[in-house]
C-alpha cells in the first residue's frame, strides 16, 4: 500500500502535538509500508519534512495559502498514483478518486468557542464539513470525540475510533544536563512543579496558576512551578511571571522536555478541555505522578481535578507534590497506563484502518 502523508504541520514554528503525533505514527510504521509525504513549497533553509527520510510531494504554495486552498477544494493531489491519503489533522487535501482518512483529534472549538479565535473557528469548521462530506474515513481518539464528530454532521459509518490512537513512548533519553540549565536559568534551585503545553486559554493557565497559588503555602517547601511550552494567543505571559514562584520556560528541546519531566514533582495537566491529553501520559511514562482533569489519555490513572474549580486543583497539587503515599500510587497507575500505549500499537491501528478503505 502507497500512502501520501500531509506532514505540513512539520513546517510550522511549532508543530505542537499534531507534530509529534505525525513524527512518532511515521517512525512506528511497518518498513512494507510505501510513504510519500505532502507539504507545501520547502523553506530556504534546512527542510524538516525532507529529513524524515520519505520521498516528498511539494506544492508551489506556501503553507498558509495551500491551507486555505485546500478548505476550498483547491489544490488537489494529481498527477500520483497512491493508494490512500491520509490527513494527521483536518487541513487535508482534495483526493480525487484515492480515498481520503482525516484525523480528527478533539472538537474543542465547537466546545469551547470562547478559547479560539473567531478566525479559528470558522476555518475548523468549513475543514470538519469539509472533511465529513468527502472522507472515506474519520479517525478519531475515543467514543466521545466519535459523538461529537456525528454530531457536528460526519456519517456514524465513517468515523472509527482507534483504540491506542497515540502512544506515549516517543521522547527521547533524557537530557538530564539540559534541563538541570533550564532550571537554573529561571533561578530554580532544587525540587518544582511542571505544567507542559501550548500558552492558550485553553490549557487554562489562569486558574492552574492562581491554584499554585494557593496551594504553595501547604507544600513542604515552595516548590516553583515551571511552565513549559511554546506562546499561542490569548494568555498574558507577564501576568503569569508575576505570580510568585511561576517560572516560565517556553519551549525546550524533546530531551530537554524528558528531563525536566523526569526532575518533576509532579505535572499539572488541567485543560478545559482536550481530545486525548498527550503531555499526561508523558508524564506517566517519565515515572511521574500527574495532576490532570479528565481527559480520555489518563484512563483515571491521574489525580484528576475539575479544572473550573480552583480549590480542587490546589488540593491535587499538595497531594501529589507533597503526599508520599499518594505519590506513589499516582506513579505506579501511571506507568501501568503508560505502557498500554505503544506508538507501535497505535501505527497498528491506523494501517487496519487504512487498509479497510485503501
Amino acid at each position: 500500500m502507497h500512502v501520501l502523508m500531509v506532514a505540513e504541520q512539520l513546517r510550522r514554528t511549532a508543530p505542537g502535538g499534531i507534530g509529534t503525533y505525525l513524527r512518532s505514527l511515521l517512525a512506528a510504521l511497518d518498513g512494507d509500508l510505501q510513504v510519500t509525504l505532502l507539504a507545501s513549497r520547502p523553506p530556504a533553509g534546512p527542510d524538516p519534512v525532507a529529513a524524515l527520510g520519505h520521498p516528498v510531494v511539494t506544492s508551489p504554495l506556501p503553507g498558509v495559502v495551500l491551507g486555505r486552498a485546500w478548505v476550498r477544494g483547491l489544490a488537489g493531489v494529481t498527477g500520483h498514483r497512491f493508494d490512500l491519503v491520509f490527513a494527521p489533522s483536518l487541513s487535508a487535501p482534495p483526493s480525487g478518486a484515492v480515498p481520503l482518512v482525516v484525523a480528527v483529534h478533539d472538537v474543542a472549538w465547537r466546545r469551547l468557542p470562547d478559547a479560539y479565535p473567531a478566525r479559528g473557528r470558522r476555518w475548523h469548521d468549513r475543514a470538519l464539513a469539509r472533511a465529513a462530506r468527502t472522507a472515506a474515513m474519520l479517525v478519531v481518539p475515543s467514543p466521545a470525540t466519535a459523538d461529537e464528530v456525528v454530531a457536528a454532521g460526519a456519517p456514524p459509518a465513517r468515523v472509527q475510533v482507534l483504540d491506542p490512537m497515540y502512544g506515549c513512548d516517543h521522547l527521547p533519553p533524557a537530557d538530564a544536563a539540559g534541563a538541570a540549565a533550564v532550571v537554573a536559568g529561571l533561578g530554580v534551585d532544587g525540587p518544582y512543579l511542571l505544567a507542559v503545553g501550548t500558552l492558550e486559554p485553553r490549557k487554562n493557565l489562569t486558574r492552574l496558576v492562581e491554584a499554585y497559588a494557593r496551594a504553595r503555602p501547604l507544600l513542604p517547601d515552595p516548590w516553583p512551578l515551571v511552565l513549559v511550552g511554546p506562546p499561542g494567543w490569548g494568555v498574558e505571559v507577564d501576568a503569569l511571571r508575576r505570580v510568585d514562584g511561576v517560572k516560565v520556560a517556553g519551549m525546550v528541546p524533546d530531551a530537554v522536555l524528558a528531563g525536566l519531566y523526569a526532575g518533576a514533582r509532579c505535572v499539572a495537566y488541567v485543560p478545559l478541555f482536550e481530545g486525548y491529553g498527550l503531555p499526561a501520559v508523558e508524564a506517566m511514562a517519565a515515572a511521574v505522578p500527574v495532576v490532570a482533569s479528565p481527559v480520555p489519555s489518563t484512563a483515571g490513572a491521574a489525580l484528576e481535578v475539575d479544572p473550573l474549580d480552583v480549590d480542587s486543583i490546589a488540593t491535587g497539587l499538595v497531594a501529589a507534590a507533597g503526599d508520599d503515599r499518594r505519590r506513589a500510587e499516582l506513579v505506579t497507575g501511571g506507568l501501568l497506563r503508560a505502557a498500554e500505549l505503544t506508538w507501535k500499537a497505535a501505527a497498528t491501528h491506523h494501517v487496519e484502518a487504512w487498509k479497510s478503505v485503501a
